[in-house]
C-alpha cells in the first residue's frame, strides 16, 4: 500500500480500532519529539478525531537544549510543539523531571550500587509514560492514548491482547512487559503493523520536519554511553575498588575499579591477564565489594527467580518462551509458579542460558503474544549455585 494511503481519513482511523465514530473520539497522543510519535499524530488527526499531544519535559529544559539522541527535552520538546503546529493538534507540555529522576534515574543509580544490571526504559514506560500519561488522558476525556512504540495491540478472545511487533528489527514489547490490562485497554500502538521505513515515508508525506531525525539511544539520560560516569556521581560510593576473585577458588586474582563498572557476561575491563582460560563476571557481591569471575561455563544458569511479576491476559496453554536480554532471542522455558500481581516466580530454561545478570527483565512470550515477566532477582546457577 503507498504510504500516503495511510494518510487517508478511513485507514488512519482504522489504526486506532476507536469503539465511536472518529468525528465523536478523542485521541491523546504521547510526544516524545521522535518521528515515531510525531507519526502517530499525524495519523490520528487525520483520522478525524479531536487530537491532542503531551509531552513529558523529563530534563531541566535550559540544560537539555541542543541535546541529541534522547527523547523528552530540549530540541525534543521543540519538535514536537512544531510537529503539533504543523498538524494543528493541541499540545501541552507537562514537567515530570522530578518524577523521572526519583522514579527511573535514582533506581538506575541504586541497582548498579547494588550489583544489578537495571533496564531504565521498562521503569519509564511503568511510572511517567504509561502511569503519568494514562491518568492526564483519563482527565482530558481521552478515548485512547496513543504511542509510537512499535507493538501490536491485537483482539484475543479474552480481550486486548499485547503482540510482538511485525518488523522484528524495531520490536519493542520486551520493554512493554509490565502494561496491565487495564493499560491496554486504553492504549493504541498503531505503528505497530509498520517497518521503521515506512514509518519515515509516512512522516515525509505528512511534511514533519523530523522525518530524518534519528532514533533516541535506549537510556536517554545517558546520551555518550557512559552510565557509569552517571552512577558516579550519583552514588560516588560505588566507584570504591574492591576484590576480584574466582568464584569457585575464593582466590583474589586483582582489584576492581567499583562494582558500578561491572555486570554479569562481562569480559572486558577485568584486567586479570595470566588466567588459563577467559574469565567472565559470574556474580557481583555488593555487600563485600567483591567482583566474582569464572570460566564461562559458570555462566550457565538453569532456572532465573522473578519477583514483581505482571500477566497480561490468560496463560495459554501452549509452549513457551523467554527473552533475559533485550536483545537475546526467545528460548523454551517452563514456568514454575504463579505470574502476575507482584508474585514472584522461577522460570526455569530447557536449555542452559547464559549472561542472565540479576536487575534485567524476564519477559515470557506465547508465539508472538506478550504474557508478561518479571525483574530477575537471582538465578540458579547449572552448578546449583545461587547467583
Amino acid at each position: 500500500m503507498p504510504e500516503s494511503r495511510l494518510l487517508e481519513p478511513a485507514l488512519a482511523a482504522g489504526l486506532f480500532d476507536l469503539e465511536k465514530p472518529a468525528s465523536e473520539s478523542r485521541i491523546v497522543v504521547a510526544m516524545s519529539g521522535g518521528v515515531d510519535s510525531s507519526v502517530v499524530a499525524a495519523l490520528a488527526a487525520k483520522s478525524g478525531a479531536e487530537v491532542i499531544g503531551i509531552t513529558l519535559q523529563l530534563y531541566d529544559y535550559g540544560a537539555a537544549t541542543g541535546r541529541k539522541g534522547a527523547c523528552c527535552a530540549g530540541d525534543d520538546i521543540a519538535d514536537a510543539r512544531a510537529v503539533a503546529d504543523r498538524l494543528g493538534i493541541a499540545h501541552y507540555v507537562s514537567d515530570h523531571e522530578s518524577a523521572f529522576r526519583e522514579d527511573v534515574v535514582e533506581t538506575f543509580a541504586d541497582e548498579y550500587l547494588a550489583g544489578r544490571t537495571p533496564v531504565p526504559c521498562i521503569r519509564c514506560n511503568m511510572g511517567p509514560k504509561f502511569t503519568d500519561l494514562f491518568a492526564m488522558a483519563r482527565e482530558l476525556g481521552a478515548d485512547c492514548l496513543a504511542t509510537g512504540h512499535y507493538v501490536q495491540r491485537l483482539m484475543g478472545p479474552a480481550g486486548p491482547e499485547l503482540h510482538r511487533a511485525t518488523d522484528p528489527a524495531r520490536d519493542q514489547s520486551y520493554f512493554l512487559y509490565a502494561t496491565t490490562e487495564d493499560q491496554l485497554d486504553f492504549l493504541r500502538f498503531p505503528l505497530g503493523g509498520l517497518p521503521k521505513a515506512q514509518v519515515r515515508e509516512l512522516a515525509e508525506a505528512a511534511g514533519l520536519r523530523n522525518a530524518a531525525k534519528p532514533d533516541s539511544q535506549d537510556i536517554c539520560f545517558v546520551p555518550d554511553g557512559d552510565y557509569a560516569k552517571i552512577v558516579k556521581k550519583m552514588r560516588p560510593e560505588g566507584a570504591a575498588p574492591g576484590a576480584i576473585v574466582h568464584a569457585a577458588t575464593g582466590e583474589e586474582l586483582g582489584t576492581h575499579k567499583g562494582v558500578i563498572h561491572y555486570t554479569v557476561g562481562q569480559r572486558r575491563g577485568l584486567e586479570i591477564g595470566g588466567q588459563p582460560e577467559p574469565l567472565y563476571v559470574v556474580g557481583i557481591d555488593a555487600g563485600e565489594a567483591q567482583v566474582k569471575v569464572g570460566p564461562k561455563r559458570m555462566l550457565a544458569v538453569s532456572a532465573a527467580h522473578l519477583v514483581e511479576t505482571n500477566r497480561i491476559g490468560p496463560l495459554p496453554d501452549v509452549p513457551l518462551t523467554a527473552k533475559v536480554r533485550s536483545l537475546a532471542k526467545p528460548v523454551p522455558i517452563t514456568l514454575d509458579g504463579p505470574l502476575g500481581e507482584g508474585a514472584p516466580t522461577t522460570l526455569r530454561f530447557e536449555t542452559p542460558e547464559f549472561g542472565v545478570a540479576p536487575g534485567q527483565a524476564a519477559v515470557i512470550y506465547a508465539g508472538d503474544r506478550v504474557l508478561g515477566g518479571g525483574w530477575i532477582d537471582s538465578t540458579t546457577r547449572c552448578d546449583g549455585h545461587t547467583a
